[in-house]
């Protein structure tokens, strides 16, 4: 692990210059004094020296050195080679007489570094559900409406490409805001995310952090926990800045959409650590997260499940899919695995067969089942959506974050597949156009946000059809089959039924007849 370096964002450019002075923040040039030493974010610090770059007015001098408590110099940091693939460089098989050569003075007995490979193999598959995932290629493949921030770059994995670039400036104005509202200085903030930076840094793809420093990897998330948590605090009853309060007004969707990427998440305890001094009510925060399915929200929809206050998300992706699943109140036995479902119905052929389409009425994903009424009526509910381009985004990222954190859904509970099987089940509804007539005529989708035409809806729902089974979508592709084979026998009785009717009433009329006969000729032989 690398000292821990001076707050040097990475992209100084687009800095504001600030100065801090005791008990006063002022936008103009972003510096500290303490103890003689003037600390400025966006380049090395040198002794006694003055820089001017790009317009920033920047002044430093000499260091002091600590982890966490003071800032310290670095002018540039040390790039470390992977331990385990260094060491295995310098592993030679021989397979003629299968012994092992080690190169190394050192004597490197080689089950250590196979050790050490299990062990991180190991540990990456105990964070699978922490993990900050790239998409898998069924999802990657579906387009970068699905996969590619427009406006703001999270993390490390978008972060640089030049149609974000403009956003960073306002990660500085929202770190400017928080620090000031929370009442602390720079230095405990950006401590505190030091902290649990590092840890954080294991979550994310390994080939990326590679190649992006310590130093630059702390600042960045420093900064966009900043952002994240103004972002939260927007959606609360907390008083937010008023240009920020703009910003985010006039890209609303952009944001929403883009924080809600798989690839553009911040691990949650590196948001929770900017919280604990800038303080989000997420109480009101998941409130406000209920119901976005829909264009109008049902007020009852803003209630916070009871077992949510003990969540602890992943990150800000992760909060909302649980929001919207919801819980299972029925124990259900776990599915067998399955690679296929032999059998589909679409829409309009469920109307055919007397199976009517009703939306549920709470939007979790969770309520979706087959209810039967006596035996002539069968409903199957499902969650009603408003389609449009965000909504579509956000279920497709959902669907690739349960695909990426859970090995095997069959075993585990419903709701950790709950959006794969609803995407899934939507997907097997819509087969042509006419079934998207259906689902808007049962109110199954609803609002003026579907997508542009039938023709585009159509090739979203079919464009997930190679989504992974979850359980809730097997029970219901069941329950629709052993409706259509119980239909078939009930069919073919009506049928014979039909064709016999004039033998079957003959037959019923003859034996009516013999039994009033037999009822008149009782008494008579009673009384002999």
């Amino acid at each position: 692990m690398e000292p821990a370096a001076a707050w040097v964002p990475c992209d100084f450019q687009l800095a504001p210059c600030w100065s801090v002075e005791p008990g006063d923040f002022q936008l103009a040039n972003w510096a500290m004094e303490e103890q003689g030493a003037v600390w400025a974010p966006g380049l090395p610090v040198q002794e006694s020296e003055f820089t001017d770059i790009t317009g920033s007015c920047l002044q430093t001098s000499s260091p002091s050195s600590s982890r966490g408590g003071q800032l310290i110099a670095h002018a540039a940091a040390t790039s470390h080679s992977d331990p385990i693939d260094k060491a295995a460089q310098e592993l030679e098989v021989d397979f003629h007489d299968m012994q092992m050569t080690i190169h190394n003075s050192n004597h490197v007995n080689p089950i250590h570094v196979l050790e050490e490979v299990a062990s991180e193999f190991k540990a990456d598959i105990d964070m699978m559900k922490t993990k900050i995932h790239r998409y898998p290629a069924s999802i990657r493949g579906l387009g970068e409406l699905y996969t590619v921030p427009t406006t703001v770059a999270v993390g490390p994995y978008h972060h640089g490409q030049h149609h974000l670039k403009a956003a960073e400036k306002v990660k500085h104005v929202a770190a400017y805001h928080c620090i000031r509202e929370s009442g602390c200085s720079v230095q405990e903030m950006y401590d505190a995310v030091v902290a649990v930076a590092d840890d954080a840094r294991r979550l994310y793809d390994k080939d990326v952090m590679a190649g992006i420093r310590y130093d630059d990897f702390r600042h960045m998330m420093f900064f966009d926990a900043c952002f994240l948590v103004q972002y939260m605090l927007l959606h609360t009853s907390a008083r937010v800045d008023p240009s920020l309060r703009s910003f985010f007004g006039s890209y609303a969707n952009n944001i929403f959409h883009d924080t809600m990427l798989l690839e553009n998440q911040l691990p949650w305890q590196v948001v929770e650590a900017v919280m604990r001094f800038r303080n989000v009510s997420l109480r009101e925060f998941v409130g406000s997260l209920r119901g976005w399915l829909l264009e109008r929200r049902d007020p009852d929809q803003k209630r916070f499940a009871s077992d949510g206050d003990n969540y602890e998300p992943p990150h800000l992706l992760g909060l909302l899919r649980f929001c919207t699943v919801g819980r299972n109140t029925r124990k259900l036995p776990p599915i067998p695995q399955t690679e296929s479902i032999p059998f589909s119905a679409s829409a309009v052929e469920l109307a055919e067969i007397g199976v009517t389409l009703t939306p549920s009425k709470t939007t979790e994903l969770i309520r979706m089942r087959m209810k039967k009424k006596w035996t002539l009526f069968t409903k199957l509910s499902l969650a009603p959506l408003t389609l449009d381009n965000v909504r579509a985004s956000c279920l497709v990222n959902m669907a690739a974050l349960e695909t990426c954190s859970i090995q095997s859904f069959s075993g585990a509970p419903d709701e950790d597949s709950a959006v794969c099987s609803y995407l899934l089940l939507l997907s097997t509804l819509v087969q042509k156009k006419e079934d998207v007539v259906e689902l808007r005529q049962k109110r199954i989708l609803q609002g003026r946000g579907l997508l542009t035409n039938n023709d585009d809806t159509l090739n979203f729902f079919t464009s997930l059809q190679n989504l992974r089974l979850g359980s809730c979508y097997v029970r219901i592709m069941e329950d629709v089959e052993d409706y259509k084979i119980h239909k078939q026998r009930r069919d073919k009785v009506k049928a014979f039924v039909y064709k016999n009717m004039k033998i079957i009433i003959a037959v019923i009329t003859t034996i009516a007849a013999v039994v009033s006969i037999l009822g008149m000729l009782m008494p008579r032989l009673k009384s002999r």
